[in-house]
């Protein structure tokens, strides 16, 4: 007599077999789903701190130009300690840097404080009120901001921009990108 299919023994150990590959597989997939969270939070906060760098390479990139020769004033102000700059170009090249109103103003600033990087538009000085945060502090702390100016004779100046910022979890990034002030 021809006898087809598994046997109980067989079954037991195929039984045996899947349920231990089973195990094995349930304790490997929450750590690997731990590693890819904590590697997209990291390339959030990179993103993130990546945006924010080039939205001041952005602006100080454009610091001095001027439609005409009208504008007067210094097209940019860097503090000692690089933590704060403030530049001017005329936005809409009608040959003179406006100063009010503050939403068309043609000048823009920003600054570390608080643990976030701050903008103002029509800034004027690194003090005072009516900062924006660019980032959001319950999410990424900027810990660091500094712009370093370098001079060489016959050209224009070169800018590294340095951004550092951290999260509550400790994923922590570091940028730094360099621009030329060509209207400087």
């Amino acid at each position: 007599m021809l006898m087809r299919g598994f046997s109980l023994l067989e079954t037991l150990i195929a039984m045996a077999i899947s349920s231990i590959l089973l195990l094995g597989a349930s304790r490997f997939l929450p750590s690997l789903q731990f590693g890819i969270m904590q590697q997209m939070r990291q390339q959030t906060l990179e993103d993130d701190l990546w945006q924010q760098l080039f939205t001041v390479a952005k602006h100080l990139q454009r610091a001095g130009y001027c439609a005409g020769d009208s504008c007067h004033g210094e097209p940019l102000y860097l503090t000692p300690k690089g933590d704060c700059l403030i530049v001017r170009w005329d936005g809409n090249s009608n040959g003179q840097w406006e100063t009010s109103p503050a939403d068309e103003a043609d000048s823009i600033g920003f600054r570390l404080k608080s643990g976030a990087l701050e903008t103002h538009r029509g800034a004027t000085t690194c003090e005072g009120k009516g900062w924006d945060k660019m980032s959001e502090p319950a999410a990424m702390t900027v810990t660091g901001f500094q712009v370093l100016q370098t001079a060489h004779s016959g050209f224009p100046p070169e800018f590294a921009i340095v951004l550092s910022a951290s999260t509550g979890r400790g994923e922590t990034a570091n940028a730094q990108y360099g621009v030329t002030g060509y209207n400087l």
